[in-house]
């Protein structure tokens, strides 16, 4: 008896079991690649600009929303059995959570309104990032979907 048997078992159970070619896995690392790039590149230009130009409120909402997205591309990033629950449940949220604070017209104090800013720092990179980031959010909500999907149909 192999005594890295029992890790093995364990470690399998905890993998998500999603195809490559169909169920969705590769489509799910990549568009977490893409999310996690717009995520760090965002909360880079946020530093750059300083956390004076945001309300309080947008502060917890982004610190909330970081913690529960690089949660979420760790369980991915592990091919965990729960990756694609945490990718569709959080993917969708965050993108249209992270549109309405910065492409919409400044709307209450969970606003870091893009459009009309003026010496807030927000640059054509700052746009750039923001769109990456909320792209990223957006697939990978989607493939999150599709490969709990998959799994579902491949149970049956």
């Amino acid at each position: 008896m192999d005594i890295a048997e029992p890790a093995q078992a364990t470690e399998s159970r905890h993998r998500a079991d999603i195809g490559d070619a169909d169920g969705g896995g590769r489509l799910l690392r990549w568009a977490a690649a893409v999310y996690a790039l717009g995520l760090a590149a965002h909360t880079a230009d946020h530093i750059r600009r300083g956390t004076g130009v945001i309300s309080p409120e947008v502060y917890w909402a982004g610190l909330v929303s970081t913690a529960a997205g690089v949660a979420t591309l760790l369980l991915v990033a592990l091919r965990h059995r729960l990756a694609p629950l945490a990718a569709a449940l959080l993917g969708v949220p965050v993108a249209i959570g992270v549109a309405a604070v910065h492409l919409l017209p400044h709307w209450s104090v969970l606003s870091d309104a893009f459009p009309g800013s003026r010496g807030t720092g927000v640059t054509p990179l700052s746009w750039t990032v923001v769109l990456v980031e909320i792209a990223g959010a957006l697939v990978m909500g989607i493939a999150g979907v599709r490969a709990l999907r998959s799994a579902t149909a491949a149970r049956a």
